[in-house]
């Protein structure tokens, strides 16, 4: 019996590192934004991860055909998009409450796809949880509204990923994917946030922690989840990685020491539940479609 759980325990020691390093990367790299400012930091981090993860994985073995370059010039942008736009919003806004409404991107892809009434709980929950992030203009510990905004972005740029990347995956291995849809972001991406930059981008000075930062939020993370999902079914590596909304909190209490309400943390969880209640309807529904 040890025997048959010790890959999944590991699964799960795989998956929980790759969050905690995520967002222990996105905590790092808002402490660097005073040396290079956010574009700066978004432009290392793209063209860093993308340089470490085509080292790896080696995609140019890889033989595309003309749609699947299509489909991963959209995945890129969407990836690039993605990191571009949720940089910006932690300039403004805590870390935890950016990734809960970042969240709400793939959560909304996959209750829209949905026609079951039992998901509209999920949606509900989903809505309460952003009304409770949502600024109140008139208070004093109000979010900033273009933060939201930005991470809301974020979550539309995610969805994208999500949706775009699955056309884009049939190319090949998943490590190849991502290394090819870095490298196109960092194309497009680096030149914009390298001349948004606040201060030098190419000195030996800062090289350490960039490197640090791409390796905890890119190459390390997507290496240690694509070993999770190979030990994983998708409906567990999906609850799991629902928890990241919340590892994000803690995170950004611990390292940059922020502190949240306690109608935050309620809205985090309500979004966490939404997206946990979400992902098991969907299974559940392939469940009865196959046995039917």
């Amino acid at each position: 019996m040890s025997l048959n759980k010790s890959p999944v325990l590991l699964a799960v020691g795989c998956l929980l590192c790759a969050m905690v390093t995520i967002q222990s990367g996105a905590s790092i790299a808002k402490q660097f934004f005073p040396v290079v400012g956010v574009g700066g930091t978004v432009a290392l981090r793209i063209a860093l991860s993308a340089l470490i993860l085509v080292m790896i994985f080696r995609p140019w073995r890889l033989r595309l055909s003309v749609p699947q370059w299509r489909a991963m010039l959209v995945y890129g942008l969407s990836l690039g998009g993605m990191q571009m736009s949720f940089y910006f919003a932690l300039e403004r806004i805590p870390l935890g409450i950016g990734v809960a409404l970042e969240f709400t991107g793939p959560l909304m892809l996959a209750l829209l796809s949905s026609r079951q009434k039992r998901d509209f709980i999920w949606i509900a929950l989903a809505v309460a949880g952003l009304a409770l992030l949502l600024p109140d203009m008139s208070g004093v510990d109000a979010l900033d509204p273009i933060g939201v905004a930005l991470a809301l972005a974020a979550g539309g740029c995610w969805a994208g990923y999500i949706w775009f990347g699955q056309r884009a995956g049939s190319v090949g291995s998943g490590g190849a994917t991502v290394a090819i849809g870095l490298s196109i972001a960092a194309v497009i991406y680096f030149p914009i946030g390298a001349s948004l930059a606040t201060g030098p981008l190419f000195t030996w000075s800062i090289l350490p922690m960039a490197l640090t930062i791409a390796v905890l939020s890119s190459a390390l993370p997507y290496s240690l989840e694509m070993m999770a999902l190979s030990r994983l079914s998708t409906q567990h590596f999906s609850v799991m990685m629902s928890l990241e909304p919340a590892i994000a909190a803690m995170a950004g209490l611990v390292i940059l020491g922020e502190t949240l309400a306690w109608s935050q943390w309620a809205a985090i969880l309500l979004i966490i539940s939404a997206s946990m209640g979400s992902t098991l309807s969907a299974t559940k529904r392939k469940v009865v479609i196959t046995q039917e």
